[in-house]
């Protein structure tokens, strides 16, 4: 046995984890966002509520999924209380860090190596270069693309309602669009009396797809506007993105061929909306099996790395793919020219065992404590941990103990099945992942 040296990275305190610090900022706004939420001038007047059910839509909106054990969120809270979510939902999309280091840079305080570590983990940037300058990129962007949904949302909504009340709405609405969030407060329908409305399902199908992409996909397509200069991880995105949203709204509309009829843009828009946003332009009571499925296998895959959407991520998609064909071809999992590392194929299992476990578990739970068909838990579980927010009319009819399983989830789900087992490394300042060299061991497989 080989015995290496263990070294400590430069300017990087071993006290707290970055991974550590990710959960706790992400719990910490989960609390204060319950609190705000159970306060008496945040609910409409005679409305009660359990704290169970103001800390799950804590969660759920910092989580960015939308799931709520609420039929009705406009009836439910007051304008302190909607304004309470929307900022909830900003903050979780976004991400704690990424806004608490951006008023240090408005601020004009120095940002460190340590900070710079953790942003870098928490972008799951690929290094530490330009993620100061990425932070500042983000926010910006982000708050443009939502003024300019918001201003399309208004002419939509300004001839429905009171104009107060249509900007709230179209404000909301664009914060959780690009969000992925799946929370609305147009009643307790989605956007099922909207189905018709084209302006409107566009608008939100696309800011669901730009948020949906991932910041650095963002970034390089603006920097580099040319195909042929794109990076790998770029045109992996795009690809993966093309491919799930043609062959979701083909599934989808198939499917639905012969029973309740799905137009084209509502397939689309359900297709979209699956890869974690969670809108409903259709009562999923009405769905096909077979396109249940399809909304399944889209949550669990959901969006891209470094954006608002949840799931196990498209590149996480493409590699397990590539891997398991080369594999079967006997050739090294190659792309653009380039061979896929051990190491993101490893992570790629990984994520996929530790999803498909929090699924296994999750649904086993909800089938314990709930009357519920395999069908249902499996749906409302998948929505959960890939922070969607599509429910089959199952979540408000939950027990307590299904509501506590489903907060884990959303929560798992957003920090990141990898962030949370790698907090079990307390070595993770050290270089080198072993002290130890050990002879290697072929184990029968199969």
């Amino acid at each position: 046995m080989n015995i290496k040296e263990k070294k400590l990275k430069p300017g990087i305190k071993k006290k707290m984890s970055p991974y550590l610090i990710i959960v706790l900022s992400f719990l910490s706004v989960i609390i204060i966002g319950a609190l705000l939420l159970s306060l008496p001038f945040a609910k409409q007047e005679g409305v009660t509520l359990s704290f169970l059910d103001t800390f799950f839509i804590s969660t759920s909106a910092v989580t960015i999924t939308g799931l709520s054990p609420i039929h009705n969120l406009s009836t439910t809270f007051s304008v302190f209380g909607k304004v309470v979510i929307a900022l909830l939902t900003q903050i979780g999309g976004l991400g704690v860090i990424t806004l608490s280091v951006f008023v240090m840079i408005l601020i004009g305080m120095k940002i460190g190596i340590s900070n710079r570590v953790l942003l870098q983990t928490n972008l799951n940037s690929p290094s530490m270069a330009g993620v100061v300058n990425l932070i500042k990129k983000i926010v910006i962007f982000t708050l443009i693309v939502e003024f300019i949904g918001f201003l399309i949302n208004l002419a939509v909504f300004i001839p429905l309602f009171p104009l107060p009340k249509a900007i709230g709405i179209s404000a909301f609405h664009a914060i959780a669009s690009f969000n992925n969030s799946g929370f609305d407060i147009l009643g307790d329908s989605s956007l099922i009396n909207y189905q018709d409305n084209i302006l409107l399902l566009i608008n939100t199908a696309l800011m669901i797809m730009i948020g949906g992409l991932g910041f650095i996909a963002i970034q390089d397509i603006f920097t580099k506007r040319s195909i042929k200069k794109l990076s790998i991880h770029t045109k992996i995105v795009i690809k993966v993105n093309i491919f799930l949203w043609i062959v979701g709204t083909l599934v989808i509309k198939l499917a639905q061929i012969g029973g309740e009829s799905t137009s084209w843009l509502t397939a689309f828009f359900m297709s979209v909306s699956a890869r974690t946003a969670g809108f409903a332009a259709e009562k999923l009571v009405n769905f096909h099996s077979l396109s249940l499925l399809m909304l399944i296998c889209l949550m669990f895959i959901g969006g891209s790395p470094s954006s608002t959407a949840g799931g196990i991520k498209t590149t996480t998609f493409y590699t397990l793919t590539k891997s398991m064909i080369s594999y079967g071809l006997g050739k090294p999992t190659t792309t653009y020219n380039r061979v896929i590392d051990q190491e993101s194929k490893n992570k790629a299992f990984l994520l996929l065992f530790t999803a498909l476990t929090g699924v296994v578990i999750g649904t086993a739970l909800i089938l314990f404590f709930d009357n519920l068909t395999i069908g249902r838990a499996l749906f409302e579980t998948v929505s959960a941990l890939s922070n969607v927010g599509l429910s089959v009319g199952t979540t408000a009819t939950l027990s307590s103990a299904s509501k506590v399983v489903l907060i884990v989830l959303m929560f798992a789900g957003r920090v990141g099945p990898l962030t949370i087992m790698s907090l079990m490394n307390r070595d993770w300042y050290k270089i080198g992942a072993h002290p130890v060299d050990y002879l290697e061991e072929k184990i029968i497989i199969g």
